[in-house]
């Protein structure tokens, strides 16, 4: 099937099989190795980006189900050379470690604070509840989004 989608403010039209998952053609067809193949199944979060708009764990949708859509990734978030304030928070608040979940968790994020622009502690953990981490305990993820959102009001 021939699909278009606009992915990080680039448009795409590619053939694509009507099987193929939408993480499958953000890595091997547009080379978006950002967005993270973890459990596919849908449990862990690692592939989460945004489809128009909101987020979606992309081993669980199909490519051909995006035909039409805006997809964000991680490496979509960055302006003018600047990091996105929830990437920024990650990184001051030493919210990873391996790094494996740390793009869906920043994807997740950003669409938790669009939904909760001042979010408590209990709020963050229970929007992230989909996106798992195995090594930090999710006491400076919780913080990192916390900040950002701090930041995220000051620029309101």
């Amino acid at each position: 099937m021939r699909i278009t989608m606009t992915v990080d403010g680039t448009s795409y039209t590619d053939d694509v099989e009507p099987r193929t998952l939408l993480v499958q053609h953000l890595r091997e067809n547009l080379g978006k190795v950002g967005t993270v193949i973890g459990c596919d199944t849908s449990n862990c979060g690692a592939c989460t980006v945004h489809l128009n708009g909101r987020s979606v764990k992309s081993c669980s949708v199909l490519a051909v189900q995006a035909d039409g859509a805006e997809i964000t990734t991680i490496e979509g978030l960055e302006r003018d050379g600047q990091p996105h304030p929830v990437q920024q928070a990650f990184h001051e608040n030493h919210a990873l470690q391996c790094g494996f979940c740390t793009p869906g968790m920043i994807m997740q994020s950003i669409d938790l604070l669009g939904d909760t622009p001042d979010p408590s502690e209990e709020q963050v953990r229970e929007g992230l509840e989909g996106n798992l981490c195995r090594c930090t305990g999710y006491q400076n993820i919780v913080k990192a989004v916390r900040a950002a959102a701090g930041e995220l009001g000051a620029k309101r």
